[in-house]
């Protein structure tokens, strides 16, 4: 039996086009018998068999709300697992020749489907990542987890015991802080259509996708609030608005509602919706609440991003993209003579180590980042300007 397989990721870094791999499926993992259904555990999702892998992956992702970025990162890693065990040009089968009896035969094309492969091809599979791409500890993880995902929840053929692989060494890293003159001279240099949403970054301590995912429904002027909704972790938070930017905050949105006036008028079809609230609320995508804080500065026709569901003909409008603020951020550093490596993220850990400094309780600074654990806020202490307890230097007397 044949089933295509859609490669829609670089096996290394960028997409590449969409192609169509035959893999060949061994006959015994597809029995007619409907007995063997039982063997599987009850109330777990089953993909559609006759669906490519890449769209089963996808029925799964979405069964079980997984962000579009995580699906499409775990894909890359299966994408990149099948091409380290495709067979090499010189030893695949010619087509038309007869297989081997008794040993499994590549396709033709050398393509490895993964139910032919398991737990010592994962191993190698890691194993060359931490000794030959000599990737850090987070990034082999992120591969294992893609495939024990793949293995247990796509093919319901889980993995078990992957056995013995090099692993990579894993450095805990402190997090790059600006100090507070820093990144005054930071913010003084943007470029003036990215100085609110970067100030609110560093006034906020919010992540770079929670800023520019957030709707004007969100932000709380009367109480100077900011509800970030369906965080990292799907959870949801309160977050400050620094004082300093109410007025500057108010006037944006008041250009903003004369753009989404504008374009109401003119009949565009509305903000992307989460999940099933398009169809629950047909009219919502238009309505002045939900619109963007931070909308982009054009309408797109049909996919609002290449990463976003089609939503049909239409003109519609997506927020801003991450790589405008991470360019601003890179272009500032550079006039304000910043010789750190700091991106948009390094404002929400310049945040977190300021508040710590200045007194600020540790289980507070948690709340307004969101951490799950208080141990991963504890590592801004080792950054602070006096770190512990203001423990002085012996050489300062």
């Amino acid at each position: 039996m044949i089933v295509a397989i859609s490669l829609w990721a670089n096996c290394e870094t960028a997409p590449i086009p969409c192609q169509s791999v035959s893999l060949p499926i061994p006959t015994s993992s597809l029995s007619a018998n409907p007995r063997q259904k039982r063997l599987r555990p009850l109330g777990r999702f089953q993909p559609n068999p006759k669906l490519p892998l890449r769209e089963q992956l996808h029925e799964v992702m979405r069964f079980f709300h997984y962000s579009q970025r995580t699906e499409d990162t775990y894909w890359q890693w299966i994408v990149r697992y099948l091409r380290f065990h495709k067979t090499p040009a010189r030893q695949r089968r010619p087509i038309g020749a007869k297989p081997e009896i008794g040993f499994p035969q590549p396709a033709p094309d050398g393509w490895r489907h993964p139910r032919e492969m398991g737990a010592a091809e994962v191993a190698a599979y890691l194993s060359h990542l931490a000794s030959v791409q000599r990737v850090s500890a987070a990034t082999q993880n992120q591969a294992l987890n893609a495939l024990i995902f793949l293995y247990a929840e796509v093919l319901h053929e889980p993995l078990g015991e992957v056995g013995d692989f090099a692993r990579a060494h894993r450095s805990r890293r402190v997090p790059e802080v600006l100090s507070r003159a820093e990144v005054s001279r930071v913010l003084a240099a943007v470029e003036a259509d990215y100085a609110l949403p970067l100030r609110l970054l560093y006034g906020s301590g919010l992540r770079l996708m929670e800023l520019l995912r957030l709707r004007i429904k969100e932000v709380d002027l009367e109480r100077n609030q900011i509800v970030v909704r369906d965080g990292k972790g799907a959870k949801d938070r309160v977050t400050m608005i620094p004082d300093r930017l109410r007025a500057e905050l108010e006037a944006h949105l008041v250009t903003v509602r004369k753009q989404w006036a504008a374009d109401v008028a003119a009949g565009y079809a509305g903000v992307w919706l989460p999940e099933a609230l398009a169809r629950k609320y047909p009219n919502a995508r238009r309505e002045w609440a939900w619109q963007w804080v931070f909308p982009s500065w054009s309408l797109t026709k049909g996919r609002v991003r290449p990463d976003a569901p089609d939503h049909g003909m239409g003109l519609w409008r997506h927020h801003q993209g991450p790589e405008n603020l991470q360019r601003a951020m890179k272009v500032a550093c550079a006039r304000a003579g910043i010789n750190k490596r700091a991106t948009p993220h390094t404002l929400r850990h310049s945040f977190a180590t300021h508040l710590l400094e200045s007194g600020t309780d540790i289980r507070t600074v948690q709340d307004l980042l969101g951490h799950k654990d208080v141990s991963t806020t504890q590592i801004y202490t080792h950054v602070m300007q006096k770190p512990g307890l203001g423990v002085r230097s012996p050489l300062d007397g």
